[in-house]
C-alpha cells in the first residue's frame, strides 16, 4: 500500500499539470480553425473554401459527410450512386443543376464535392456563370462559348478569391460562408434522404 500511495500521487499529478495544456488546445478547429470554418460540417466547410484542404474542422458533422468530402466529387458519388441521385435531384428542384445536368460532370477537377457544390450555390445566390466559377476553382480554360472574363481559369483559385474576382462587389468571405452552410445542409439531406430509401 505504501508504494501504490507514490504511484498514485505521480499519476494524479501528472494528471493535473496535463489538464491546462488540454484546455488550451481542444479538440477540432472551433471557430479559429480558419476561412469558412463556422461551424457547420467541419470537413466540408474547410473542403468547401478549398484554403485549407481536408482538415478537420469543428468535428460536428457525421462521418459520411466527412467521407463525401474528403475524396474527389466523381469518387464519392461513383460509388454512391444513392447520393448521386438524390443530391442531383435535390439541387434541380432548388433550380441550382439544370435539369439532365450529370453532377459529377458538373463537379469534375473539384477537390471535394462540399466544394463544388458551394460554388454551385454561389453561382446561383450571385448570379455568376458556374462554369466561370469551376474553371478558376479547378485551374481549367473555360468552355468555349462561356461569357468568363479574361484570365478566367489561369490559376486555380479558392472560392473566395473566385467570387473576389468574378463578382468584387460582392463580400466574399460572407458569400463563401453563406454557400457553404448551404452546400453542408445540402449534402446532409441528401445522404439522410439516400440512408431512408435503403
Amino acid at each position: 500500500m505504501k508504494r501504490l500511495i507514490p504511484i498514485l500521487t505521480g499519476a494524479l499529478m501528472l494528471a493535473f499539470a496535463a489538464s491546462p495544456l488540454l484546455a488550451q488546445h481542444p479538440r477540432g478547429g472551433g471557430a479559429s480553425g480558419g476561412a469558412g470554418n463556422s461551424g457547420a460540417t467541419g470537413t466540408a466547410m474547410h473542403g468547401a473554401s478549398g484554403e485549407h484542404g481536408n482538415g478537420g474542422g469543428s468535428g460536428n458533422g457525421n462521418a459520411s459527410t466527412k467521407s463525401a468530402t474528403a475524396s474527389s466529387p466523381t469518387t464519392v458519388l461513383t460509388k454512391n450512386t444513392k447520393l448521386d441521385t438524390h443530391l442531383t435531384s435535390l439541387l434541380q428542384s432548388k433550380g441550382l443543376l439544370p435539369k439532365g445536368t450529370d453532377l459529377k460532370d458538373a463537379c469534375a477537377g473539384f477537390k471535394n464535392l462540399g466544394q463544388c457544390v458551394a460554388a454551385i450555390h454561389v453561382s446561383h445566390n450571385l448570379d455568376i456563370p458556374f462554369a466561370c466559377l469551376s474553371a478558376d476553382m479547378t485551374g481549367t480554360a473555360p468552355a468555349s462559348g462561356s461569357t468568363c472574363p479574361a484570365g478566367t481559369g489561369s490559376s486555380k483559385m479558392t472560392l473566395g478569391k473566385s467570387i473576389q474576382t468574378l463578382s468584387p462587389n460582392a463580400t466574399s468571405k460572407t458569400e463563401e460562408k453563406t454557400a457553404t452552410k448551404q452546400a453542408n445542409d445540402d449534402i446532409n439531406e441528401a445522404e439522410n434522404s439516400s440512408k431512408s430509401s435503403t
